[in-house]
């Protein structure tokens, strides 16, 4: 795992993902499996699409996930991790 992404999700982040947060994640994954830090120009479009493409899957995930209990405030309820797209 990239140790530079960090979680997005309550109760780890106390608020929600923006999105500069979600793409930041996106990128480092994006360099962490090709291996590139920054893509030569003939692999740019393909890089950039990636980012996007994960980005965007990351932003869906964190919609969708149900946090139960956690965040040590007490209230025992349901938090769901919403992204504002």
């Amino acid at each position: 795992m990239c140790r530079s992404i960090k979680t997005l999700r309550p109760p780890v982040l106390p608020e929600e993902a923006t999105e500069e947060e979600v793409r930041a994640a996106a990128l480092q994954y994006v360099r962490k499996v090709s291996g590139f830090r920054a893509p030569a120009a003939h692999n740019r479009e393909v890089f950039e699409h990636a980012v996007d493409v994960i980005a965007a899957a990351t932003a869906e995930l964190l919609a969708g996930i149900e946090v139960r209990g956690g965040g040590g405030g007490g209230g025992g309820g349901t938090t769901t991790a919403r992204h504002a797209s």
